[in-house]
């Protein structure tokens, strides 16, 4: 099976080549500077050229803050990218999974959001990316859409690295403490979308770790793990002002994983503890 696979330069998009190689798959992953997903040619080019049997498409604009500035960069790369790939995938006939987020949800209230749940985009970048559910359901047939949170992974920056740096210079640190929802490793993530991208199982789906946590919450575990000692004071969200609103409530349901017969991601205290332990391999 050949599978094209956008944004290898990040986290999720480079785990997932390594596990469909790790399957013996025929993987092909693009970053920008191979493919321009906002270039509608280029990627009719590319993707005719390349003829794949699947595109798993994790290229995105995901800086939330940014998003409410750079309004048109965000379209363009989360909208039009999605579309002229979705387009492009229908000419091959090639199978199609879109990344998308929580951030399509309306972010409130406490229960786990189905994915049947009423969609209501927190925030610009909410808005593209459900933009970019509507492109693909509307192009294609052969498609898949699976929404995730809290991202980390070997391959770029997130929230772990951000805590482990920070605890170098900080006995102390203040954390959001009423935000709820699971972090997704993208070494888990990327065994479920080649299990995933294998079968006819089209639909939307939740997939990130097991168990919900606030950002506060995760911190505290990061340090635990980690032997950092650094106090974590929980704060509100409006005690910590941010350019973007946030959901306060991230919380997926993922029943439909276990339904259609996929394995469900390990809890994210398993998932911290592999990621914790691939960073000190990395290190050496």
């Amino acid at each position: 099976m050949k599978i094209l696979v956008t944004g290898y330069t990040g986290q999720l998009g480079f785990d997932v080549v390594e596990e469909g190689l790790e399957h013996g798959l025929d993987m092909h992953g693009v970053g920008p500077d191979e493919l321009d997903i906002t270039e509608e040619q280029a990627v009719s080019n590319y993707v005719n050229e390349l003829n794949p049997d699947a595109i798993i498409h994790c290229a995105a604009f995901t800086a939330v803050d940014k998003a409410e500035d750079n309004k048109e960069l965000c379209w363009n790369v989360n909208v039009n990218g999605t579309k002229y790939l979705a387009g492009a995938a229908k000419k091959v006939e090639a199978r199609f999974i879109y990344i998308s987020t929580d951030y399509v949800l309306k972010g409130t209230g406490e229960i786990p959001f189905k994915e049947t749940s009423e969609v209501n985009p927190v925030g610009y970048y909410g808005l593209t990316k459900h933009e970019g559910e509507k492109a693909v359901q509307e192009l294609l047939e052969n498609w898949f859409i699976v929404r995730i949170s809290w991202v980390f992974g070997i391959n770029g920056n997130n929230f772990i690295n951000t805590m482990l740096r920070l605890s170098e210079t900080h006995s102390e640190l203040n954390v959001v403490g009423d935000q709820y929802g699971s972090p997704t490793y993208t070494f888990d993530l990327a065994k479920l979308l080649i299990d995933m991208i294998q079968t006819e199982k089209y639909g939307i789906y939740h997939a990130s770790n097991e168990g919900f946590c606030t950002w506060a919450d995760f911190a505290k575990e990061i340090f635990k793990q980690s032997n950092k000692k650094v106090k974590v004071n929980a704060i509100t969200t409006e005690e910590y002002p941010t350019r973007a609103v946030r959901p306060k409530n991230s919380r997926m349901s993922k029943n439909k994983l276990e339904q259609q017969g996929f394995n469900r991601l390990p809890s994210w205290q398993d998932a911290l503890t592999h990621y914790l332990h691939q960073l000190e391999v990395e290190v050496k």
